[in-house]
């Protein structure tokens, strides 16, 4: 759609260049108008070729726009100091993106070599998921589906850290504090009655003040550590169980939300497998780690960094023999990547409804019969921006191995915390200060157990939801008025958290969130709700209506009338043909922002055509079918892009 306009703009404006002055132009930029009035597209090349040129802009354009001639536009203009603006012819462009749409060809993306993996999500399993986590699952899922959407070959992983300091310590709770055995254990796992992750969201907020009150050296965290690593005993299976009904805890939780995943890489198989012991041997055969003969780091192996950055050396490996966790990660990355000799062993973890599977990595044994895993060509890692030193790191083992593009592929896709309101704060029961209740957010601790847990976030929107839909829908069956209020309060909760940008603090608020105007999840599903229900209606007005008859308009020589009778209409057109233009946009800048900001507008702008014309009570045949043709392929272009954003059109709001 869009993207070939631009591809034969760009081609157009070369050729020409070249004929005309014997050079290659500079990277070709296109920007939209600020109205589509001044046409749609507009380039300022003329002034980026001013100094190679040694002449005024506007001269340039004056000498290049009468050479252009490209298929689709109408007309070419010189605007302000130099600045050549393209005019579409509107009948043509929009039959094409109308056809697009039908045949199911829409965006026209080539498939991609090789394989992308996107690792998000992470949650350490030692306690329930909260709000923290939602938005790195929102924001690596939605960037999975616009990958996809753009022809890339996506692995989902989610790494599992069940070897970690926060797996010790939960662990740590159960036996020094609860006191108990394993068997105990597997029968609070089992408890039909308890969400175990929450069990253990209490239990990890008790450890802090067990160090502070008997173990101040924190010698039952090493001890457990080093038990967990060595595996084959009863510390080892404790974190087993527990780890494990904690990542099903999580996998439950985020398919709430829309979220899946397709293996989940565990840390101890990077242990038992002896990934570390390979990554080890070939990061000391490149000399890229060294052990350490003095100062406070004598007895590690340790990674210098690069000299300008200010940064000390990296510890690699601890002084006890254990690993540090970016030591882990660099195992990893190079799996990923495809540059270590090793593999995992894969078990199916679970089997969603539709019949996809999740694998799991495992020791030993496993499946003969499944996916090929790892070996990608770009790996992006969704981890929060107080992770950029250690991914940088991780980076840097890779790069000091001798990867140099594999290293510059292995991308951080960072984002910033997510906080509350004090209002939402309080609504979840966190117990807040004066001067909390003063401050623009909140922030929360689940080490503290001052955080809000995933689920009851979204119980809280399902409920808040479902008032609403009970008060519009009061005809709907409980079971359907509950399926809808699901739908507005998932569409509430990831819009909310991809709306911003990543580098922005969220302060999440409840009736921010859900209200039905303004820039949310449910003002654009309501616009794409109501466009759906117009063609609900005309079907029952009209026994015979079909989408065939909406389509020959196209075919009417009074088609460009109607696309030059209102500029908000074609505004809208032109705005709904954007979605390919924009799914370019996250892959490059990896920023959902600009997906949610693209949403936002599109309802606005279809809203504003809906109030403005009249639709269903058109008395003009040909008008009112081209009033369809518009509504629909407004609704096709906005119900893809809350897909893209893992947000569901309900039937009715």
């Amino acid at each position: 759609m869009q993207l070939e306009l631009h591809a034969r703009i760009r081609a157009g404006i070369e050729a020409a260049v070249r004929s005309l002055w014997q050079i290659d132009p500079p990277p070709i930029i296109l920007n939209q108008t600020p109205k589509v009035e001044f046409g749609e597209l507009a380039t300022p090349l003329c002034l980026g070729l001013a100094k190679t040129l040694k002449k005024a802009p506007r001269a340039i354009a004056e000498e290049l726009a009468p050479t252009l001639e490209i298929e689709g536009v109408d007309r070419v203009a010189i605007a302000g100091p130099g600045y050549i603006n393209f005019h579409v012819n509107r009948p043509s462009m929009f039959g094409g993106w109308m056809t697009e749409f039908r045949t199911g060809e829409f965006g026209g993306f080539a498939q991609h070599d090789g394989k992308d993996i996107v690792e998000h999500t992470n949650i350490n399993p030692n306690k329930a998921a909260h709000i923290g986590h939602l938005r790195n699952a929102a924001i690596g899922d939605t960037f999975v589906r616009t990958l996809r959407f753009a022809g890339h070959n996506v692995e989902v992983q989610n790494y599992i850290d069940n070897t970690g300091v926060q797996v010790a310590d939960v662990i740590v709770g159960f036996v020094h504090i609860e006191n108990r055995s394993l068997a105990e254990i597997r029968a609070l796992i089992q408890h039909p009655g308890r969400k175990f992750d929450f069990y253990c969201w209490d239990l990890y907020a008790k450890v802090a003040d067990y160090y502070t009150e008997r173990d101040p050296d924190h010698e039952t965290r090493a001890d457990t550590l080093r038990a967990m690593e060595e595996g084959e005993n009863e510390i080892a299976e404790m974190a087993e169980a527990v780890g494990m009904k904690i990542v099903a805890r999580h996998l439950e939780t985020m398919e709430r939300v829309n979220v899946r995943y397709e293996v989940l890489p565990r840390e101890s198989d990077i242990l038992h497998l002896r990934f570390w012991d390979r990554a080890f041997q070939m990061l000391k055969d490149r000399q890229a780690i060294f052990l350490e003969t003095d100062g406070k780091n004598k007895g590690c192996w340790v990674m210098s960094l690069a000299a300008d950055s200010g940064d000390e050396d990296k510890v690699i490996v601890r002084s006890n023999g254990t690993v540090t966790y970016v030591g882990k990660d660099i195992a990893y990355q190079l799996w990923k990547l495809g540059l270590l000799d090793r593999d995992f062993h894969y078990n199916v973890f679970q089997t969603y409804e539709d019949g996809s599977k999740v694998w799991v990595s495992a020791s030993s044994a496993g499946e003969s019969d499944h996916p090929s895993f790892g070996g990608g060509v770009s790996v992006y890692n969704v981890i929060d921006i107080r992770q950029s030193y250690p991914q940088a790191v991780v980076r840097q083992g890779v790069r000091a191995l001798g990867f140099v593009k594999e290293s510059d592929n292995s991308i951080h896709l960072s984002y910033e915390m997510v906080a509350l309101t004090p209002a939402c704060a309080q609504q979840l029961g966190v117990i807040l200060s004066d001067e909390d209740r003063d401050k623009p957010y909140v922030e929360v601790s689940g080490r503290k157990g001052q955080g809000v847990k995933a689920d009851d976030l979204i119980d809280t929107l399902e409920r808040k939801a479902l008032g609403e839909v009970e008060k519009r829908n009061p005809d709907f069956t409980a079971e359907e008025q509950r399926s809808i209020a699901h739908h507005i309060a998932v569409g509430a909760l990831r819009y909310f958290l991809l709306r911003f940008t990543r580098t922005a603090v969220i302060a999440f608020d409840f009736s921010e969130a859900l209200a039905f105007d303004g820039e949310t999840g449910p003002y654009i599903q309501y616009a794409a709700v109501r466009a759906n229900n117009i063609f609900n209606r005309v079907r029952e007005a009209d026994s015979g209506f079909s989408m065939d008859e909406v389509y020959r308009i196209l075919e009417s020589d009074r088609l460009a009338e109607f696309l030059s009778e209102s500029e908000d209409v074609w505004e809208l057109v032109h705005t709904a043909s954007r979605l390919d233009e924009i799914v370019e946009q996250v892959v490059s800048t990896m920023e959902p922002a600009t997906l949610a900001k693209f949403a936002f507008t599109l309802a606005q702008r279809f809203s504003l055509f809906y109030h403005n014309h009249r639709i269903l009570s058109e008395q003009d045949r040909d008008r009112q079918l081209f009033y369809l043709a518009i509504v629909d392929f407004s609704r096709q272009s906005l119900t893809r892009a809350l897909d893209l954003m893992g947000i569901v059109v309900p039937r009715r709001m």
